[in-house]
């Protein structure tokens, strides 16, 4: 026998020509599987589709994570973030730390979660950003692009600092960030403190204002320690310099 909340869900899946025979199919047994088939693979499509629109790109699971190589890094905070509580009031998250120690791949671990969980999310990169907005030649068009980026509930910034940029630059991150402020959360990776953000961004007026935004209601994380990925590359050479012994005095 189906229920008054199996009706309300052939009505949130639209299924209009079901709701149409309702009176005819209410004694049916294969509506309920009908209905859990259409939300699992909506659902499925839904989440196909967010993962697209987020451009996480290849990463390592936090699972990975070497929590014991940095000097220091807050493991409670990034779990927390984790936990995705910090978008509910539209806060900010930032990770500052040198090249290397795996700013990047909390990132994309937590922007992944984001999509898991329902939210709408985008990964991009300071660079790309900027570049992208700097070259649009139409204020219809930058218009446009500035909803895109102020839409998904988290907006991901990566590698601010590894570059240099003009004051349009910081003038665009600006109302970007202006636009999301107590509205959307972003998340910033920077390798850079604030009090160096004038050499990023030198000479531009708006950088006061702009870290302003960032930090009100923010969750600062600093990761300190030597890089990770320098790490692996000499335990690389040190394994292939072992292989080349073996195999010379093999050859022997």
């Amino acid at each position: 026998m189906l229920t008054e909340a199996h009706r309300l869900r052939a009505e949130s899946l639209r299924l209009y020509g079901l709701l149409a025979h309702w009176a005819e199919i209410e004694e049916s047994t294969w509506v309920e599987r009908l209905l859990n088939w259409e939300e699992a693979e909506r659902a499925r499509r839904s989440l196909e589709r967010r993962l697209g629109d987020a451009h996480i790109g290849r990463f390592k699971p936090l699972a990975d994570f070497d929590w014991d190589w940095p000097q220091q890094c807050d493991r409670l905070a990034v779990t927390e973030l984790m936990g995705l509580e910090f978008l509910k009031t539209a806060a900010n998250a930032i990770l500052v730390g040198a090249s290397g120690l795996g700013k990047s791949m909390i990132a994309q671990n937590i922007t992944y979660q984001a999509v898991l969980n329902g939210h709408t999310a985008l990964f991009t990169t300071a660079g790309q950003l900027l570049g992208e907005l700097a070259a649009l030649d139409s204020d219809s068009a930058l218009r446009r692009r500035l909803r895109h980026y102020t839409a998904p509930a988290l907006l991901v910034i990566d590698e601010v600092g590894y570059l240099s940029y003009s004051n349009r630059h910081a003038d665009l991150l600006f109302e970007l960030i202006n636009r999301r402020h107590e509205q959307k959360s972003t998340l910033l990776t920077t390798n850079k403190s604030f009090a160096e953000w004038s050499e990023v961004f030198p000479n531009a007026a708006c950088v006061v204002a702009l870290i302003d935004r960032l930090v009100h209601n923010a969750e600062i994380i600093a990761i300190k320690g030597k890089s990770y990925r320098q790490k692996e590359a000499q335990e690389r050479a040190e394994y292939r310099a072992n292989q080349r012994k073996t195999t010379k005095k093999g050859a022997a």
